[in-house]
């Protein structure tokens, strides 16, 4: 895969961190009754963080570090399919200059 070369590799980890981290976040939330979703919270954690060790290896912080906030997307969504919220107009607005800022932060020539 072409897109996937070296140049790529370390934005894909920070967005897979990203989803780990989100992922963590969500089993926590459940895991204040549950030991078990509260232990699964700290293994996705933790992947997380392995993961963005990885991508901090292999590309600039500058570029790395505000894919992190696709974890705030994911959990937009984690919350309106598992939690009950609402996405509303308000929320939508704020991912998309999210979004914006994050591209224009990342990409490179």
């Amino acid at each position: 895969m072409e897109f996937l070369n070296h140049r790529h590799i370390g934005k894909v980890l920070m967005i897979v961190s990203a989803f780990f981290t989100a992922t963590g976040q969500l089993f926590w939330k459940w895991g204040h009754t549950n030991l078990i979703y509260m232990a699964v919270g700290f293994l996705c954690y933790g992947l997380g963080a392995v993961f963005m060790i990885k991508s901090f290896s292999l590309e600039r912080l500058s570029v790395a570090y505000p894919l992190l906030c696709v974890s705030y997307i994911i959990a937009l969504v984690y919350g309106d399919l598992f939690l009950g919220e609402a996405i509303t107009l308000k929320k939508m607005a704020a991912v998309a200059l999210l979004g914006i800022g994050v591209t224009l932060t990342s990409y490179e020539k």
